[in-house]
């Protein structure tokens, strides 16, 4: 054979040999591909399944809770938003001013309200969807006297033992007293009481005034709210972290 035509095989071996290698990686990326497209579906999926249980799940307790205290509501001057915030917002029902015991109507009101209302929380449907029942102390902006110098930090442990009050009058009712050892656990596991201080007013309109921009109502902004969060709020904060990271 002639030394050119042994050249011409041998670099028609090496073409073949490195289209076969191009392939090859041809091929191993597009099942590179084809499994990230899947993985990606698969997430989306994941994700429409959580915002839809989530969305049942919020619109299953809103009813519920509507359902059972919508005329009380009225009466009590009490609100309950879409968010499952349940705003006390009547500051003659609540506390006095500076003062962290409970007035005799709002415990009537308390002593009525809140067996209800654990009694539709603690229903086995939603258990598994609850992960933290907040009871809430608000203030306005008028300094808590004799609490501390710095006026946020003053009404911050004022409106702290506030819903720490309200906490206590609950785990000292009859009916808190004979639930199941099961349910206790479980309360103490998602019950906690938050003060706010000022932080979150309200307007006129009883919205937040960080949201609408008004005037803060110093009357609305004085309240008591009790807050379920949902396991899927806390999921969904972590698809919206893992969106921002990307």
């Amino acid at each position: 054979m002639s030394l050119s035509k042994r050249s011409t095989k041998t670099e028609e071996s090496n073409w073949v040999s490195f289209s076969d290698i191009m392939t090859g990686l041809m091929v191993i990326f597009m099942f590179i591909a084809i499994s990230y497209i899947l993985e990606v579906q698969k997430r989306q999926e994941e994700r429409n399944e959580l915002f839809e249980e989530f969305q049942a799940t919020k619109e299953s307790l809103y009813f519920a809770l509507d359902s059972a205290f919508r005329d009380d509501f009225k009466k009590w001057k009490v609100e309950l938003d879409k968010d499952l915030s349940i705003k006390f917002t009547n500051p003659e029902v609540l506390f006095a001013s500076g003062q962290t015991d409970i007035r005799p109507y709002f415990r009537e009101i308390l002593d009525e309200f809140l067996p209800r209302y654990f009694d539709i929380i603690l229903q086995k449907k939603y258990v598994d969807r609850i992960s933290e029942v907040r009871i809430e102390g608000h203030t306005d902006q008028v300094p808590a006297f004799n609490f501390d110098a710095d006026p946020y930090i003053g009404n911050i442990k004022l409106s702290q033992l506030r819903s720490a009050q309200v906490l206590k009058h609950f785990r000292n009712m009859p009916y808190f007293k004979t639930l199941p050892d099961e349910s206790v656990s479980l309360l103490q596991y998602w019950l906690t009481a938050n003060g706010l201080s000022y932080g979150r007013t309200l307007d006129d309109n009883k919205r937040l005034t960080s949201e609408s921009g008004m005037p803060a109502n110093n009357e609305f902004s004085r309240r008591v709210e009790f807050r379920i969060v949902t396991t899927s709020d806390k999921l969904v904060e972590k698809v919206i972290q893992e969106l921002r990271e990307k």
